[in-house]
């Protein structure tokens, strides 16, 4: 679908004409960036709903990420600085999003279990899903500002090499440098917050994303090879999702973090991810 003459002000249009969260942030900031990418942006329909579905962050936040990492991608030289600085402007995004709702889970915003027909239902039938779209409305500017500062932040010192989990899995499934910017503000639990695996999520958007080069003319949204990606997970961490959990630790820096990889931190379960 073309938006190319839509306005700027646009985002409850664009939502509903695109039918994801997700989808809808990583397209508006794209198209503010200049460089829409119509397939990594159908594929990041599979973490709508907090990751398929399960309420985890928000779909906006994902879908935001990736286009900061896409740009971070286009504006740095240098892989690890770019990979830093994906981090840095996701961290800005989460930070724009949590002073506009309190919270960047989508269960706590949509009041729904989405494995519920009965509360899917309710979410319907109340109008609550009407929320989602003002709120898309009403951040959209907030989040493409966020962004803008965040890639332009140089009060963060950056590690001399800045190392992503998401990044990392995504490369052993064969990426390209580009994507592995773009899924390196996955980490730590999306801009080091600790929440949901990053990894995880960054498996399932590069699983969707060859699925969808297969089926051009779907949706991603419940494709079963992010399914896959998801069951292999769940068997491999006993169905934790909370990153604080898995690693037994938070990260208050990129540094730390980085350091944690480089010592094998979670190479595990990368692994596994990385053969889905």
């Amino acid at each position: 679908m073309d938006h190319s003459k839509t306005s700027k002000n646009d985002a409850k249009k664009v939502f509903r004409q695109l039918g994801t969260c997700s989808r809808t942030f990583f397209y508006l900031l794209n198209r503010e960036f200049g460089h829409t990418k119509e397939s990594e942006e159908r594929a990041a329909d599979s973490l709508a709903g907090g990751i398929l579905q399960k309420g985890h962050q928000c779909g906006m936040l994902w879908g935001s990420a990736l286009a900061v990492g896409a740009e971070a991608y286009r504006k740095c030289d240098d892989l690890d600085q770019a990979i830093g600085v994906a981090i840095i402007a996701t961290q800005h995004v989460m930070a724009s999003f949590l002073d506009m709702g309190n919270t960047i889970n989508c269960r706590d915003i949509t009041h729904c279990d989405f494995s519920s027909k009965w509360s899917f239902a309710k979410y319907f039938f109340s109008g609550r899903f009407l929320y989602c779209f003002k709120m898309a409305e009403k951040w959209a500017p907030e989040a493409i500002q966020s962004a803008i500062d965040g890639l332009a932040d140089k009060n963060t010192v950056l590690p001399p090499r800045s190392l992503s989990c998401a990044s990392e899995v995504v490369k052993r499934m064969g990426a390209s440098d580009e994507e592995m910017v773009m899924v390196a503000g996955f980490a730590g639990g999306l801009g080091l917050s600790a929440n949901a695996c990053g990894a995880l999520s960054a498996a399932i958007w590069i699983n969707s994303l060859t699925w969808n080069k297969e089926h051009p003319k779907k949706s991603s949204f419940f494709n079963p090879s992010a399914k896959r990606t998801l069951n292999a997970f769940n068997i491999a961490t006993d169905s934790e999702m909370l990153c604080h959990k898995i690693c037994g630790r938070r990260f208050n820096t990129i540094d730390d973090h980085s350091e944690f990889i480089k010592n094998g931190g979670c190479d595990k379960l990368i692994n596994v991810l990385a053969q889905t």
